[in-house]
């Protein structure tokens, strides 16, 4: 083979391998996703541990992620039997903190029904509130939370949902769940003073109503790329 033909193989080689897109090393979104410069971290009064499942932390649209980057001082933590972590462990076993776990079920202690007064007797008053949160399918949050013995002994609250999720990029079993970063959002809110102006954690649902608006334009404009490539196809078979 010739030189000449031996270059020109390469380049054809090399034009044809796929394109890869460059991912955010800290929001694992393409370039045109990114959401971190719209990311302006907030102090808010709990402390929130984020436990997340492999599977999820491989996923670029993961709220667990987006609630870590949005709140000072969180702690995001990958696994799936959390007995014999030490960071969980430590942060479960600060006396300066009051650990309780946010999941639902029969020994869950509605917050949802309780008045504020009530809320604020729920827990030690002379500690900080730390929240542990599972970010993870139904499914695989509910073997995290059975295979972790240390998880099973936190007090648990839950809630009841005002409005249906806004996750529409990401099917969720049924309207009324909600995603990691929206679940953290509306536990804020039933823990903040109602008559308060301030709500610095709205930019939770900023960051993530913007990144869905993001996405669904973006799958808006594949579908009439996809239509018009069809259209085309279709004109020129008919004109051959």
């Amino acid at each position: 083979m010739k030189l000449e033909d031996y270059r020109r193989k390469k380049d054809e080689l090399t034009a044809a391998e796929p394109t890869y897109r460059n991912l955010c090393t800290t929001c694992i979104q393409p370039e045109f996703g990114c959401y971190c410069k719209n990311i302006k971290p907030i102090a808010c009064a709990i402390n929130f541990v984020i436990l997340i499942h492999p599977i999820e932390a491989k996923r670029r649209i993961a709220t667990g992620r987006m609630s870590h980057l949005c709140l000072s001082g969180s702690h995001l933590i990958q696994g799936q039997n959390y007995t014999d972590n030490q960071q969980l462990n430590s942060l479960i076993a600060d006396p300066e903190y009051h650990s309780v776990i946010l999941y639902p079920g029969q020994n869950s202690k509605n917050v949802s029904l309780l008045s504020e007064q009530e809320r604020s007797q729920q827990f030690l008053t002379n500690k900080k509130l730390r929240i542990v949160v599972i970010d993870g399918t139904w499914a695989t949050a509910a073997k995290m939370v059975h295979q972790s013995t240390n998880l099973k002994t936190l007090p648990r609250i839950s809630f009841i949902p005002t409005n249906p999720s806004n996750f529409r990029v990401r099917k969720q079993p049924e309207s009324h769940c909600y995603s990691t970063i929206e679940a953290i959002h509306h536990t804020i809110d039933l823990f903040t003073d109602s008559k308060s102006i301030q709500r610095p954690h709205d930019h939770l649902l900023e960051v993530f109503n913007g990144m869905v608006e993001k996405q669904l334009s973006f799958l808006s404009e594949v579908k009439l790329n996809l239509r018009e490539a069809k259209y085309r196809r279709e004109g020129q078979s008919k004109v051959g």
